[in-house]
């Protein structure tokens, strides 16, 4: 099962094993990029950064295995390296994470033609839009690194994208 939903820049570091991972318990991780599923280094590198069962999947190994993740009595967290690659897990492909209704925005880190929206959280307008769908889904998209440092929800940016 799903326990935990992210979009975070780096993927799998600290913030996540540290401290979501301790508000959220989980029994593993699932990050889903193509290209950290088929660079050695990077998985590798992923892996060792916990002692959580760690898997590093391309979007379509995803689609052969989530029935298996949502399935499983394990807790998960999935994870995505932008807003586009979640949209398309939750909003293309329709997937359904058990009960979790939250998406949690990490770092954005800026990039030409990015809004910035706060500290190391800024976004372009395709990623506004895949965060539009997926809030259109049902889902609570909230901007934060760590808990305590959530700069808000999409409601409060969406604005600045024509939303």
């Amino acid at each position: 099962m799903i326990s935990f939903m992210r979009v975070d820049d780096r993927i799998i570091h600290g913030q996540i094993v540290t401290r979501w991972s301790k508000e959220y318990p989980c029994d593993g991780i699932v990050a889903v990029n193509d290209k950290a599923a088929t660079n050695p280094i990077l998985a590798k590198s992923f892996k060792a950064s916990t002692d959580k069962k760690v898997f590093i999947w391309t979007k379509e190994h995803w689609l052969e295995k989530c029935q298996t993740v949502y399935d499983s009595p394990k807790a998960y967290f999935l994870i995505t390296k932008n807003p586009v690659d979640m949209k398309e897990i939750l909003v293309d492909q329709g997937f359904v994470p058990n009960n979790v209704k939250r998406l949690i925005i990490g770092p954005c880190n800026d990039r030409p033609g990015t809004t910035k929206l706060g500290q190391n959280q800024s976004i372009t307008q395709e990623e506004a839009d895949a965060i539009e769908a997926i809030t259109k889904k049902g889902y609570e998209v909230e901007f934060a690194l760590i808990r305590e440092s959530s700069i808000g929800t999409w409601d409060k940016f969406k604005g600045q994208f024509g939303y």
